[in-house]
């Protein structure tokens, strides 16, 4: 799952995309209204954190705006603004969420995942593929019953195919999903990290098929789907 954070105080712009990454979420940050609106332009995001006041106005004006257009993405409010009437405002004018600072950031982490896996549509919180079963609210992994441990993007990879099983998904795709905008779209990082993520699932039979020229897809012996 893919977060965008607008946030212009330079302590958080380092911590709060650390949390999220923590928990295997690619983050991109932008410290304008003007910056996000071109990243929200360029990039399709599971979930959005703005901080109210930036340097280019308050970012429920713009979120408001947006939301007369048609714009889905689930919004979580990030503000020092605790008031009763921010809070309302926030929520009568397009927000999800309000979270209030100083924050929890183990709260920042639930909340951000609930809204993520919300999105402009409803996933399931347990996906499930022949013996694999990914909980994405405990952030586990098992097969045949058994705990794997997994690192951040290996989940991630495994989350975006298990949501589309048997589909075949470009490392394009996976890169645009599960990687920020740092990533580079020419190196092989998918293909080690499923590489990896292969030999963690082990053993078992492979579940994950490279498809030539194309990418990857999630697939399961006949008679283990």
């Amino acid at each position: 799952m893919r977060v965008l954070v607008v946030e212009d105080d330079p302590e958080l712009q380092v911590a709060v995309p650390a949390a999220l990454r923590s928990a295997a979420l690619a983050v991109d940050l932008a410290g304008t209204i003007a910056a996000a609106d071109e990243a929200l332009f360029i990039n399709a995001y599971d979930c959005v954190v703005f901080d109210r006041m930036l340097p280019d106005g308050d970012s429920i004006g713009y979120v408001r705006s947006r939301r007369q257009e048609g714009f889905a993405v689930p919004v979580l409010f990030l503000t020092a603004m605790d008031q009763l009437a921010d809070r309302v405002d926030g929520f009568e004018h397009g927000g999800d969420d309000y979270l209030v600072k100083p924050f929890a950031v183990e709260e920042l982490i639930v909340r951000v995942l609930s809204l993520s896996r919300r999105g402009p549509t409803i996933r399931p919180p347990i996906l499930r593929y022949a013996d694999v079963e990914l909980d994405t609210g405990r952030r586990e992994v098992r097969r045949a019953g058994v705990l794997v441990t997994l690192r951040a993007k290996e989940f991630s990879v495994l989350e975006f195919l298990m949501s589309r099983p048997e589909q075949t998904v470009s490392r394009s795709d996976l890169i645009e999903h599960c990687w920020d905008a740092a990533a580079d779209p020419m190196s092989n990082v998918v293909d080690v990290t499923i590489t990896r993520m292969r030999a963690r699932l082990r053993p078992g039979p492979d579940l994950i098929e490279a498809v030539r020229g194309r990418g990857y897809r999630l697939i399961a012996p006949a008679g283990k789907r």
